[in-house]
């Protein structure tokens, strides 16, 4: 029952949640992004990080370095918060530390699938995998011909299977594809995670529902704009849209008809919370879309620290700290290409 929750939730959730909100305190601030964005190399780089928990990931590192060192030593600490705490945790904490991986864990099945249909390296696509998506058989995925035989060969026996049964048909993989099937499959597990959520009830089923909404109108929009202009149908742009959210059922209606961004952005500025996202941003321009939607996400992360007692920190936490790498991996990039001027366009500050 919601409001009784501080009764009983410390009795098995008082100590991760306690060593999640000193995670969070360990989150770079405006100050760090700040000093990192004024460094000539990746050394100095590493150097502002070394006075960081990133210090320890980072200190055997020999120069020269390169951004994807970066990336993977500190996506290697979040991978170890995330053991740590699933280790601690126990019923229904350790189920909903699971669903947070499995979009990783699609994300993965794609990349491969994707790389084998052009002829990549099998090795060297795993070793691009997001380590909290890795499961047993994953690299068998190559030998897969069409979506019938992924399903039968490796994935019957991944937490994705219930997901698959959605989009299981005979048709050849190819890039269009796939790229449904990704849909399919992440609208899926929003739809189960969402129920979770809901039958957790009490603050975890209030903060859930509230991030997962965006989740699912953020991906709605992001759908309806990659598939303008391809031969997608309105019927099919529709399916793939979460049957839940701010935009459930009527502005799905209107998004499945849009035919340009502007279209998009008339229908979206009829939600006020999404008003302010859209007001950022110039007609006909999509291209900073992305981090408009990243900056409202990351606010409504950190809003989720304001309240006790609810699993939604463990799911705010593990986001901000992946954001937290995406805001490293840009500014390395921009620092190892020299290209500083564009250090500041897509850094979201967390703080």
């Amino acid at each position: 029952m919601y409001g009784f929750e501080a009764l009983t939730f410390n009795i098995h959730g008082g100590y991760l949640e306690a060593i999640v909100r000193g995670h969070r305190a360990s989150l770079l601030t405006a100050a760090d992004y700040n000093n990192l964005c004024q460094c000539e190399t990746l050394d100095d780089i590493k150097m502002h990080l070394s006075a960081t928990e990133y210090g320890p990931y980072l200190q055997n590192e020999p120069s020269p370095l390169h951004t994807t060192t970066i990336v993977e030593k500190c996506t290697l600490k979040l991978v170890d918060e995330y053991k740590q705490m699933l280790c601690q945790a126990t019923e229904p904490l350790s189920t909903f530390l699971e669903y947070i991986t499995y979009g990783h864990m699609i994300d993965n099945v794609v990349l491969i699938v994707t790389g084998t249909l052009h002829e990549r390296d099998v090795q060297e696509l795993l070793e691009k995998c997001h380590p909290l998506g890795m499961f047993d058989s994953i690299a068998t995925l190559a030998v897969a011909q069409n979506m019938r035989e992924l399903y039968r060969l490796v994935l019957v026996d991944t937490p994705l299977a219930p997901y698959f049964s959605e989009c299981i048909t005979s048709e050849d993989l190819d890039d269009m594809n796939i790229e449904i099937m990704r849909n399919t499959l992440y609208k899926a597990y929003l739809e189960d995670f969402y129920r979770f959520c809901q039958k957790l009830g009490g603050a975890t089923g209030e903060i859930m529902s509230d991030l997962l909404a965006f989740e699912a109108d953020r991906r709605a929009v992001n759908i309806t704009i990659n598939s303008i202009g391809t031969e997608l149908t309105r019927d099919d742009r529709k399916k793939l849209y979460s049957n839940f959210g701010l935009l459930y059922p009527y502005g799905h209606e209107e998004l499945a008809v849009c035919e340009d961004i502007d279209q998009v952005r008339g229908v979206m500025e009829k939600y006020p919370p999404y008003q302010s996202i859209f007001s950022k941003l110039s007609y006909g321009e999509s291209q900073m879309l992305d981090k408009a939607f990243y900056e409202e996400e990351v606010k409504r992360l950190c809003l989720a620290f304001e309240q006790q007692f609810h699993y939604g920190v463990f799911f705010a936490y593990m986001r901000l700290r992946e954001q937290e790498i995406r805001n490293l991996m840009w500014i390395s990039e921009c620092v190892a290409q020299n290209q500083k001027s564009r250090v500041h366009d897509s850094v979201v500050f967390i703080f």
